[in-house]
């Protein structure tokens, strides 16, 4: 069960109309190392991994899900004010054609979200170390987003994202861990 508390996790602000940097965002929001793909990666591995380390998927699939909300935010503020024509200069115009204001899962380059995106295995350890990696993507497209933009209320934002996901990494490799010490306990007896 979700409890939902209506607000986002941490604030977003934007200075200025960007609509160049909502661009560019639509990567945290539907491409490969997203939000969406780690909020559906993470709650979908949950049923074939170890109860030890259940809730720790559950807890960062639905974080991933708070996230994916600010991104939408961050793009809607960039774009609310965007004339037409400057959602074409900054290379949206054929997104304003197929849907106008609303969002669209897909990356920066205009693909759709896939659910190729999402990986299971099924091995445990298998799985986790996916999600490390899957976290540390994150954290280097977050970094990179940072760098794109002079919006010093955008970076605040983005660089909350960007130390969530070394939490969230952390997090993997301890119930990497934590699985490991398991297997090796099981082994001795």
């Amino acid at each position: 069960m979700w409890v939902y508390e209506k607000k986002l996790q941490y604030p977003v602000r934007v200075s200025k109309c960007d609509p160049r940097m909502a661009k560019y965002l639509f990567e945290a929001y539907g491409g490969a190392d997203g939000e969406l793909a780690a909020a559906l990666r993470y709650l979908n591995q949950r049923y074939s991994i170890p109860e030890k380390v259940i809730g720790l998927l559950t807890d960062i699939g639905t974080e991933e899900f708070a996230h994916l909300e600010m991104i939408a935010t961050m793009i809607y503020k960039l774009t609310k004010d965007c004339t037409p024509q400057q959602l074409e200069a900054a290379g949206l115009g054929s997104h304003y054609v197929a849907h106008d204001s609303a969002l669209f899962y897909k990356d920066a380059s205009g693909n759709p979200f896939t659910a190729s995106y999402i990986q299971a295995k099924g091995d445990p350890i298998a799985d986790l170390y996916e999600d490390i990696a899957a976290e540390e993507k994150a954290r280097a497209t977050y970094q990179w987003l940072i760098d794109l933009t002079d919006d010093v209320d955008l970076q605040d934002s983005l660089k909350f994202l960007r130390e969530r996901e070394v939490i969230h990494s952390q997090r993997f490799r301890e119930a990497v861990e934590i699985l490991k010490f398991e297997s090796d306990r099981k082994q001795i007896f």
